[in-house]
């Protein structure tokens, strides 16, 4: 019998209309985004119909809407009786998995990312952080570069890695530079800086990390009913004691997407299912290993197919 893993985005996969067409068409969805409107105090439903697509990117609010919407697509797909037997995500994407996996409700889970976002983006002035992506080379190498040019006095260090031979490092502007130069020295075939508001996943989060921890204390975490799997570790937990402090932790650490889905694929799933807006990690499961199926659901019409496929996986 096929294992089943649910996967969802993160920063980056928005855009303007996501989600509407599932709403509309089931009710459980519209729920989810009335809710996160009622706790937020704001209407970033709105936001997410209309844009502009410059006010959804701001990390405040691409962070819940994110969310909001990988939730409100996967109780669009609940209701066909599909299940998952493990849960993960990409950066902020975890927390789509948390609730998919029964450890946070929807409420808190898009609070928590709206605090996220706010204390993400104050955490470096703007300006002083960058981003890139760095193509072509593997990480032991990139990681040595990025601790030579720490060392020197430039904080950069790796960030998300992705897939094999993509890799996104982050830090100071001097320090993501002189990696990256070196990098192409070293033969990565490209590296391409980043659209993004601040060095995430780097040693320079830790100030927003630190109070972050103050905004987990006040939620509730509850007994998951899923395994989860989370990005600084690539471990699979149902520990919800254990969750919070790595959740602190994700946001100065790098997300070890590569390690997830590999550990995924050794503990026997063989279909991934992406939930929410965009394709993203379709094609990074692709370049980890193309022998799984690989299934996207982000509209009305892909959760109805993608849940006729796992229903059929599921005999």
């Amino acid at each position: 019998m096929s294992k089943i893993a649910f996967v969802f985005p993160g920063q980056g996969s928005q855009k303007v209309g996501m989600g509407q067409d599932v709403a509309a068409e089931y009710k459980e969805a519209q729920a989810v985004y009335t809710a996160a409107d009622a706790k937020l105090g704001y209407a970033i439903t709105d936001i997410m119909k209309d844009g502009p697509i410059e006010l959804l990117t701001k990390s405040e609010n691409a962070q819940p809407a994110l969310v909001s919407t990988s939730v409100a697509i996967l109780r669009a797909l609940e209701t066909y009786g599909v299940k998952a037997d493990f849960v993960a995500g990409h950066s902020l994407g975890e927390y789509s998995a948390l609730v998919a996996g029964g450890y946070l409700t929807a409420e808190d889970a898009i609070h928590l990312v709206h605090r996220r976002g706010k204390l993400m983006e104050a955490a470096v002035p703007n300006g002083q952080g960058a981003m890139a992506a760095v193509l072509g080379l593997d990480r032991e190498a990139l990681g040595a570069i990025t601790q030579s040019v720490t060392a020197a006095g430039d904080d950069v260090q790796l960030a998300n890695l992705n897939c094999p031979g993509q890799i996104v490092i982050s830090g100071t502007v001097a320090g993501v530079e002189k990696a990256g130069e070196q990098a192409k020295e070293a033969g990565a075939k490209r590296v391409m800086p980043l659209a993004v508001s601040g060095p995430f996943h780097s040693k320079l989060m830790v100030p927003a990390a630190e109070d972050f921890r103050a905004e987990l204390a006040q939620v509730t975490f509850q007994d998951g009913a899923i395994p989860v799997v989370q990005n600084v570790d690539a471990q699979a937990t149902t520990d919800k004691t254990a969750i919070p402090e790595k959740l602190v932790q994700q946001i100065y650490s790098p997300v070890l997407w590569e390690d997830i889905v590999t550990n995924l694929i050794e503990q026997g799933v063989d279909t991934f299912v992406e939930i929410g807006s965009g394709k993203v990690l379709s094609g990074l499961i692709k370049k980890i290993n193309r022998d799984v199926t690989i299934l996207a659901a982000g509209d009305v019409a892909s959760v109805q197919e993608v849940a006729e496929q796992l229903k059929e996986a599921k005999q």
